[in-house]
C-alpha cells in the first residue's frame, strides 16, 4: 500500500486549512475550491471515496467530536426544532427530490430517485457548524443546526437503504420501511444507553491519562461498530454516547481532559481538512462516468435538482417553525423571540457534504437481476453537483446574509457578568472550604503557603470582573488580559532558564521535561488561549 498520496492529502488539507484562518473566506469552502483546482493537476492522484472509510472511519470520529462540544441541555430545550429539522426535513427532502428527479430526468425509475433524495436530503455536519462557528450565529440557531447535524445523518442512511432495497430488486414496502427507520432508530439509541454508563465508568476509573485518552479514541468506533453489528444506527449510538460522556466530563481527572481536548481538536481538524479537500478531488472521477448523458444534459439537471434542494428547506422551515408556534401559546411564550429570519438563516444553512458523497459512492453497480443500477453515474454527478453548490454558493454568502439581516449576535458582556457571577459563587464556596480544612492540623500549612493559596483563589474571583472592566487605554487591554501576557513572559523567562541548564549540563533532560510540564500546567492557568 502506498501511504505517500494519503500523507500528501493530509499534509497539503491541513496546509489549507491553516492558510485560511487568515482570509475571511470560510476554511471549509478554500478546501474544496482547492481540491477542485487539484483533481486536474498532472501528478495528483486520483482520490476515490470509499464508503468502506468514510462511514465506518471517518464520521464517526467528526460525530463524537461534535457531540462531546455540544450542550445536552440546550439540546433537549430545543428537541421540537431538532426532531422537525433532523428527521421530519430529511424524509420530506427525500420524497421531494426524488420525485423531483423522477418528472425530470427521462427514463429515470422512481426507486432510483428516490435514491438520489436520500442520498442528498442530510445537511452537512461540519459544514453548517464550522460556518456557523465562524460568523457568530446566534446560540439557538447554533444549537438546533448542531442538533440537526447530529441525527439527520442516521434518518438518511436509513432512507437510503430503504429506497436501495426496492431500486435493486430487493423489495420493500411502507411497513417494511417504516419498522426498519424503528429499528435503527430505537436500535441506535438504545446501544447508546447500554454503552454509555459503562464506558464513563471506565473512564472513570483509569488511572493513567494516557490510558484513559486512548479510550477516548476507541470510543466512537466501538459505539459505532455494535450498533452497526446488531443492525442498528452507528450515528444514533454516536451520538448518544458522546452527549452523555461530554455532559459527565466533569467527573474526569484534569489532566485527562486536558489531554482529550488538545487530542480532539487535532483529530478534527485533520479529518474536516481532509474531508472537504476530499469533496473537491471527486471531481475528475464522477465527470469520467457520465456515460449516456452529456455535460450539457447532466448540468441542466444538476441546475434543476440544485435549485429544488435549496427551495425546498424553505418550504419545510417556514411551516415547521410557525405552525406549532402558532397553535402553541405555551410555545409562543418560550420562544418569544422567533420571528422570520431564524428560519430564513436555517434554511439557508443547508450546505450538503462528504456523507452524501459516501452513501452515493455505496451504490451497487449491479441490480439483483445482474442488470446495471439505473443512472448510478448520474446520480452521482447530481450528488457531486449539488455538495459544491450548496458548499460555494450557500456558505459564501451565508456570512454577509447574517450581516445584512442584523441578527443578534452573542451578548458578550452579559455572557462575562454571567460568568463573574458563577464565578464568584465558586470561588466562596472554595474559600469557606480552605477556612473549613485548615482548622483540621493535618493540614496545617506555613504561612507563606496558605497565603499563597487564598491569593490563587482571589485572584481567579477577579479575573472574570476585571474584564468588564477598564482597559488599558495605550494597548487595548483590560487589566485581566494585561496579567496573563505578562504572566506569560515570567513564564518564557523560566523556560529559558530551564533550557540553558539543560545544554549546560546541569540538570538532564528528564528533568527538564518535568519542569516544562509543570510551567505549561501554570500557563495554562494563567493564560486561556481563545479560539478563533
Amino acid at each position: 500500500m502506498d501511504v505517500l498520496p494519503l500523507v500528501g492529502l493530509v499534509a497539503a488539507s491541513a496546509a489549507v486549512a491553516g492558510a485560511a484562518r487568515r482570509t475571511p473566506v470560510p476554511a471549509p469552502l478554500l478546501l474544496v475550491a482547492v481540491g477542485l483546482v487539484a483533481s486536474y493537476v498532472p501528478g495528483v492522484p486520483e482520490y476515490a471515496l470509499d464508503p468502506h472509510v468514510v462511514l465506518p472511519l471517518i464520521l464517526p470520529p467528526l460525530l463524537h467530536t461534535a457531540a462531546l462540544e455540544s450542550s445536552y441541555l440546550d439540546l433537549r430545550a430545543n428537541i421540537r426544532p431538532v426532531a422537525l429539522l433532523s428527521v421530519g426535513y430529511v424524509l420530506f427532502a427525500t420524497v421531494a427530490v426524488g420525485w423531483l428527479a423522477y418528472q425530470l430526468i427521462p427514463d429515470l425509475p422512481l426507486t432510483a430517485a428516490l435514491v438520489l433524495g436520500a442520498v442528498i436530503a442530510p445537511p452537512d455536519a461540519v459544514a453548517a457548524t464550522a460556518i456557523a462557528r465562524r460568523v457568530g450565529l446566534p446560540s439557538r440557531i447554533t444549537t438546533i443546526l448542531q442538533g440537526e447535524s447530529l441525527v439527520n445523518d442516521a434518518t438518511a442512511i436509513t432512507a437510503y437503504k430503504v429506497a436501495l432495497a426496492a431500486a435493486v430488486g430487493e423489495g420493500a414496502s411502507w411497513a417494511g420501511g417504516i419498522r426498519e427507520f424503528l429499528v435503527a432508530a430505537v436500535g441506535g439509541v438504545g446501544i447508546g444507553l447500554l454503552l454509555m454508563v459503562p464506558l464513563h465508568w471506565l473512564r472513570t476509573h483509569l488511572k493513567e491519562a494516557l490510558l484513559q485518552n486512548t479510550l477516548s479514541l476507541l470510543i466512537p468506533f466501538v459505539a459505532y461498530a455494535v450498533a452497526e453489528q446488531f443492525g442498528a444506527s452507528g450515528v444514533l449510538a454516536v451520538v448518544t454516547v458522546g452527549l452523555y460522556l461530554g455532559h459527565r466530563s466533569y467527573q474526569v481527572d484534569f489532566e485527562t481532559r486536558l489531554q482529550e481536548a488538545a487530542v480532539w481538536k487535532v483529530v478534527a481538524f485533520i479529518l474536516e481538512s481532509a474531508v472537504f479537500a476530499l469533496i473537491g478531488l471527486q471531481l475528475r472521477v464522477v465527470l469520467k462516468g457520465l456515460g449516456e448523458y452529456s455535460v450539457g444534459q447532466a448540468v441542466w439537471y444538476a441546475v434543476g435538482v440544485f435549485l429544488f434542494v435549496v427551495v425546498i428547506r424553505f418550504v419545510w422551515s417556514y411551516p415547521a417553525t410557525y405552525l406549532p408556534w402558532c397553535f402553541s401559546s405555551r410555545i409562543r411564550e418560550r420562544e418569544s423571540d422567533t420571528d422570520w429570519r431564524r428560519p430564513l438563516i436555517v434554511s439557508w444553512a443547508g450546505m450538503r457534504g462528504v456523507v452524501s458523497l459516501a452513501i452515493a459512492f455505496s451504490i451497487p453497480l449491479v441490480t439483483d437481476e445482474g442488470e446495471p443500477f439505473p443512472a448510478r453515474n448520474l446520480v452521482l454527478f447530481l450528488t457531486f453537483t449539488t455538495v459544491i453548490g450548496t458548499l460555494v454558493v450557500q456558505g459564501l454568502t451565508l456570512p454577509p446574509l447574517i450581516k445584512l439581516l442584523k441578527l443578534p449576535g452573542r451578548d458578550v458582556r452579559a455572557e462575562t457578568l454571567a460568568e463573574a457571577q458563577a464565578q464568584n459563587a465558586a470561588s466562596t464556596a472554595a474559600e469557606e472550604r480552605v477556612d473549613e480544612l485548615m482548622e483540621d492540623r493535618r493540614n496545617c500549612l506555613p504561612q507563606p503557603l496558605q497565603d499563597r493559596l487564598r491569593t490563587v483563589l482571589e485572584r481567579r474571583r477577579n479575573a472574570v470582573w476585571e474584564r468588564l472592566g477598564q482597559t488599558n487605554p495605550v494597548t487595548g487591554e483590560s487589566a485581566d488580559d494585561t496579567y496573563r501576557r505578562l504572566a506569560r513572559e515570567a513564564i518564557q523567562a523560566e523556560r529559558e532558564v530551564f533550557v540553558k541548564m539543560r545544554d549546560e549540563r546541569r540538570i538532564d533532560d528528564e528533568m527538564l521535561r518535568s519542569l516544562l510540564r509543570r510551567l505549561d500546567l501554570e500557563e495554562a492557568a494563567a493564560y486561556r488561549e481563545v479560539d478563533d
